[in-house]
C-alpha cells in the first residue's frame, strides 16, 4: 500500500462540524449527502435515499455502540486524559474480564498524544491501575498496551467512570446519546460508527417499504486520533450468518451491496474469501484495504468526509476507484457548498 492516497484536497476554512446537526437545526437525517456516480455528482438530502437505492440492494449496518471511551487520570498523569481504544482477547485471562487494554494518553489540553512509555503506571478513578506494557502495534508511538491491576471488563468500567471522546473542533462537549446511530445494539465502539449517525427511523422504514434490505454486522471502532493518519488497528467483528446468507443472495441476482461506513466494508471484506464469497465470521481484523486490496464484496459506501491524506481515502479508493473519489472530494469541497467534516457532518454515497 502507498504511504497516501491518490486524492488528494484541501479542506476549506470552517467546514468543520463542531456541533450535532440538531444544534444546527437539522433533523438527523437531513444533512446533505452528495451522491457519486461514474455519469456526475447530484447534491442530495440523507432523507432521499431510499429514492436513490434500487429494489432488492442490500444495504448493511454496523450496530456497534459508542461506550464513553475517555477517562480523567490520577497521580503522576493528573489532567491528562486516556482515551480506551479496546480490550484484546477478552475471554482470556479471568473470563469475561480479562484482557489487556489498548489505551493512548492524552495531553492535558487534548491536543495530541502525551508522553507513555513502558513502565509507567497510570492510576484511574475508582484505583484502577494500568501497567504500560509496549507500544501497540509494536513500532509506534500512539497506542499502548496495558495490563490492568484487576481484570477489568472495560465496557463496565467505562460506562461508570468514562465521557465520550471527544476532540479540538467541537465546540462543546457532545452527550453520549448524540453519538449512537438509532440502531446501536452492541457496546464496544471508542468512536461513533459514525457513517450510520444520519439514518433516522423514518429512513430505515422507507428503504424497507422501498423494497431494501438492511442487515447488520457488528465492528468495534478503536480511537482514531485526529493528529495522525494512520492505517486502521487490529480491531473485533462479527458477521452473522444471516448477513453473509443475504449478501451471498444479493450478489447472485446483480443487486448492490451498499455498506454504511468503512467499518462494514473492513468487516465483510474481512469475511470474504478470494472470490468474494462472504462467510459467517467472528474475530479480529487487521485488513487493510487499498491498490494491493481492492473490495470484493462491497459495491458502494455510505460514508463521511474523511481528512487529507486520511487511510480511510485508501479504502474508498478500492470500492469506488481513484476517478470517482477525486471527482467527489473537488465538488464537496468547492466553497458555495460548505459540505461539512467529521463525524457530526455531511455524507457521501458512492455508487460506482
Amino acid at each position: 500500500m502507498s504511504a497516501l492516497p491518490v486524492t488528494t484536497f484541501t479542506v476549506p476554512p470552517e467546514s468543520e462540524a463542531r456541533v450535532p446537526p440538531e444544534e444546527r437545526g437539522l433533523a438527523r437525517d437531513e444533512v446533505r449527502m452528495l451522491v457519486a456516480r461514474p455519469d456526475g455528482v447530484e447534491h442530495l438530502r440523507v432523507r432521499d435515499l431510499p429514492t436513490v437505492l434500487h429494489p432488492g440492494d442490500l444495504l448493511v449496518v454496523n450496530t456497534s455502540a459508542t461506550v464513553p471511551a475517555a477517562v480523567h487520570l490520577l497521580g503522576d498523569h493528573a489532567g491528562e486524559s486516556v482515551h480506551v481504544s479496546t480490550q484484546l482477547d477478552p475471554e482470556a485471562g479471568s473470563g469475561a474480564h480479562g484482557g489487556d487494554w489498548v489505551v493512548e494518553v492524552r495531553r492535558v489540553d487534548n491536543t495530541g498524544p502525551g508522553t507513555t512509555r513502558p513502565g509507567d503506571v497510570l492510576t484511574l478513578p475508582d484505583g484502577l491501575r494500568l501497567q504500560v506494557v509496549e507500544a501497540h502495534p509494536r513500532g509506534q508511538s500512539r497506542l499502548w498496551r496495558t495490563t490492568p491491576d484487576v481484570p477489568t471488563s472495560r465496557v463496565d468500567y467505562l460506562s461508570v467512570h468514562g465521557r465520550p471522546v471527544g476532540y479540538g473542533y467541537l465546540a462543546h462537549p457532545v452527550p453520549l446519546s448524540a453519538l449512537q446511530s438509532v440502531y446501536a445494539r452492541v457496546p464496544g465502539s471508542a468512536e461513533m460508527p459514525s457513517a450510520g449517525r444520519p439514518l433516522s427511523r423514518d429512513v430505515l422504514v422507507d428503504l424497507v417499504t422501498a423494497g431494501i434490505v438492511v442487515a447488520p454486522v457488528v465492528l468495534h471502532t478503536g480511537v482514531s486520533s485526529q493528529d495522525r493518519h494512520e492505517p486502521p488497528q487490529p480491531e473485533p467483528f462479527t458477521v452473522p450468518a444471516a448477513t453473509a446468507r443475504l449478501v451471498g443472495s444479493t450478489r447472485a441476482v446483480g443487486r448492490r451491496v451498499v455498506a454504511v461506513g468503512t467499518t462494514v466494508v473492513r468487516a465483510l471484506e474481512s469475511a470474504s474469501d478470494i472470490r468474494g464469497r462472504v462467510r459467517p465470521t467472528a474475530g479480529w481484523t487487521d485488513l487493510v484495504l487499498g491498490p494491493d486490496r481492492p473490495a470484493r464484496v462491497v459495491d458502494g459506501i455510505l460514508t463521511g468526509l474523511h481528512e487529507p491524506e486520511a487511510s480511510h481515502l485508501h479504502l474508498l479508493e478500492a470500492v469506488a476507484g481513484r476517478r470517482l473519489v477525486g471527482r467527489a472530494y473537488a465538488a464537496a469541497v468547492r466553497g458555495d457548498l460548505r459540505y461539512l467534516w467529521h463525524e457530526l457532518g455531511d455524507t457521501m454515497l458512492f455508487l460506482p
